[in-house]
């Protein structure tokens, strides 16, 4: 087996894994909030948004310091360290006492972590070129699909044996993982080959990335995707509990729509990528910001549970193909040297979405209902779709040749 195809297998399984852990905690941490109390007085509604919010806030500003060091000194350390830092830090929450110790844990776990990017930015490192939007399809099935299983079991587990026991179960899983990958993987890191920076270092490779069109459009649009990803989880649990039928299993049930939906995204995710590569990825991400906006919105008129899960299914897969369309933008207009910066940049964009949507979202529920962040969310996709289809640079940035040497000959 060629190497890249290896380091993708096992990034796949780890990938899958620490999807899995993190998504279980989504169906009840807001319930987690409301058992847990405030030790401060501040209110439920409040701590929920901050839960999400404060892992979301340090991320982002911890990501592009990450990113940095993976280029200097190798992107499979980074990856081992976002999985081990996060077990640790997932299973102390099964642990505390208050919601603001669960804030300050998720606080730290934001410092520690970022998976995903650090994953896409060994991948991207190891893939030629051409087979970007595939790897890209492939690392985003392993997050769907785990994302899809774990709300299920973490709704289900919550429901039976309390919220505290997901929490451990995570940490196991992350932890095997990250042993996974620092067993599993490996990557030939010369960092005497890399290019030498400028008299302003990091900070001037950060201004260059930037800098250049294809880069910056595409971050944008990933911000926005964050932000519509993010906003309305918050919100589904207590959204879900307003449907008939559904009371003392709002666990289950908002595992199930989570669940679903992004079992949907898993399953466009790799046609999608690889049908980018062949028509061109900024196509996919103007017809899926179209569709997604389309049945978003209907979603805040759903009368029944049915109907809304159903629609949640149906957004689900149109969206599937915008975090593998514009990663592999972002991996084709990147130098070999700057793969780890621009990934943490983008996970620091992602991460500023994810803090920035829930309280939004919780703000924007309390003035106007739950029904109007749907509303919300499904325009900002709307717009998504013609700021992508009036961006001559991410259409340009699409088929145009790497910017330096491929980023991996194997």
């Amino acid at each position: 087996m060629q190497t890249w195809k290896r380091t993708l297998a096992i990034i796949f399984v780890a990938q899958l894994s620490t999807s899995m852990g993190f998504s279980i905690i989504f169906p009840f941490l807001p319930l987690y909030v409301k058992q847990l109390g405030s030790s401060t007085g501040l209110s439920t509604d409040m701590l929920s948004g901050l839960v999400f919010s404060s892992q979301a806030f340090t991320m982002m500003l911890a990501s592009p310091l990450w990113g940095a060091l993976a280029d200097r000194y190798g992107r499979k350390p980074m990856v081992v360290r976002a999985m081990l830092g996060g077990a640790l830090t997932t299973l102390l929450m099964g642990f505390v006492r208050s919601s603001e110790e669960l804030v300050a844990l998720r606080a730290l776990q934001g410092l520690l972590s970022g998976v995903v990017s650090a994953s896409m930015a060994l991948v991207a490192s190891k893939v030629p070129r051409e087979k970007t939007g595939y790897a890209m399809g492939v690392l985003q099935l392993a997050m769907w699909l785990g994302v899809s299983l774990g709300p299920f079991a973490g709704g289900v587990l919550s429901d039976r044996f309390g919220f505290r026991v997901p929490f451990v179960l995570t940490g196991s899983i992350l932890c095997c993982a990250g042993f996974c990958v620092l067993f599993g993987v490996h990557e030939d890191f010369a960092r005497h080959t890399q290019r030498k920076r400028g008299a302003k270092g990091v900070f001037g490779d950060w201004k260059n990335i930037v800098a250049t069109p294809a880069l910056s459009v595409a971050l944008l649009l990933r911000f926005m995707n964050s932000f519509c990803r993010t906003g309305f989880l918050p919100i589904v649990p207590l959204f879900v509990a307003q449907f008939g039928g559904t009371a003392g299993a709002e666990g289950t049930f908002t595992g199930t729509v989570i669940g679903v939906s992004s079992a949907a995204s898993t399953f466009s995710a790799v046609y999608l990528g690889r049908l980018g590569d062949r028509i061109g990825h900024h196509r996919i991400v103007v017809l899926s910001a179209l569709l997604s906006g389309l049945f978003f919105i209907p979603q805040a008129f759903a009368a029944t549970f049915w109907q809304f899960l159903t629609l949640q299914v149906i957004t689900g897969f149109c969206f599937g193909g915008l975090t593998p369309s514009l990663t592999a933008i972002l991996a084709r207009n990147s130098r070999a040297t700057d793969v780890g910066s621009v990934y943490g940049i983008d996970n620091s964009i992602v991460a500023a979405g994810r803090a920035a949507a829930p309280i939004l979202a919780a703000s924007l529920a309390l003035s106007v209902g739950y029904r109007g962040v749907f509303v919300a969310t499904g325009l900002i996709y709307l717009l998504m779709s013609i700021l992508s289809a009036a961006s001559k640079s991410v259409a340009g940035g699409d088929t145009r040749p790497a910017l330096s040497q491929p980023v991996v000959t194997e």
